[in-house]
């Protein structure tokens, strides 16, 4: 059968550029950039990137520069449409955006999935930030605003700038990875009048016994610093918590 013929040929989105079968790279471009080469070949190529990193960050930033108010929901792209957490995930994405948030997810399937749902269903604005990955995976359909990013770090840094709260739910590596990032900013100051909401105690429960029983107990983390983030499992304490951190007068614009 002719490729162009197969009904789930792979395809990738490279920046403006759409990529599908034998003509993907093997490698990532965040793979090609952190990969170590000779001596001297970064010289002839690393500052090149530099031109292409700084376009993505012009692009980010300037499709979300009017965004307003929003909240970004983590969690796993397993999740199944039928499991608790999607319908979790998605309650928490239509009250964000009744709430006035605009939600911004990864853009994928499972928890991101649901909760750019919930916030079409709410009449709110639905944001997926993509990333160049060796499956990819695509914009979910419930994505108004969308952004596919080559490298990491600055999807990650347009995450936290146009993002006023996380709402973490159950995830793995990825969405430890965004935690304990958001974690450290807001510990070190970076960011300020930022909550952080893990969702469901149970699942974070392993997790939160080892910061308290392991981390602060060897002095490894101050008192405080377990309270930076919350613990929550109804949908509407969570956009409770988010609204209560930004005060009376409701979400405040991005950061800068």
């Amino acid at each position: 059968m002719s490729a162009y013929l197969e009904p789930h040929r792979r395809q990738r989105r490279q920046g403006p550029a759409t990529l599908r079968g034998k003509h993907i790279p093997k490698t990532t471009t965040d793979q090609r950039l952190l990969d170590r080469r000779g001596p001297s070949d970064w010289v002839h190529t690393d500052p090149w990137r530099v031109l292409r990193i700084q376009a993505e960050f012009v692009e980010g930033f300037g499709l979300l520069s009017e965004l307003g108010p929003a909240v970004t929901v983590f969690g796993s792209a397993r999740t199944d449409r039928d499991s608790p957490d999607y319908d979790r995930a998605e309650q928490i994405g239509a009250g964000l955006a009744a709430a006035g948030y605009a939600v911004i997810t990864g853009g994928g399937p499972g928890i991101m999935e649901a909760a750019n749902k919930g916030a079409v269903s709410a009449g709110g604005v639905s944001v997926g930030l993509g990333i160049e990955l060796p499956l990819e995976q695509g914009l979910n359909d419930y994505v108004d605003i969308g952004l596919e990013f080559r490298y990491f770090f600055v999807r990650k840094t347009v995450f936290i700038k146009y993002s006023q709260a996380f709402v973490v739910l159950p995830g793995g590596f990825g969405t430890l990875d965004e935690l304990f990032e958001a974690l450290t900013l807001v510990q070190t100051g970076k960011i300020t009048k930022f909550p952080i909401v893990l969702v469901d105690r149970e699942y974070w429960s392993g997790l939160i016994s080892w910061i308290h029983g392991t981390l602060l107990a060897q002095g490894k983390v101050s008192a405080a610093d377990p309270d930076l983030f919350r613990i929550a499992d109804d949908p509407a304490e969570v956009v409770r918590i988010i609204r209560d951190a930004h005060g009376r007068d409701g979400p405040s614009g991005p950061a800068t």
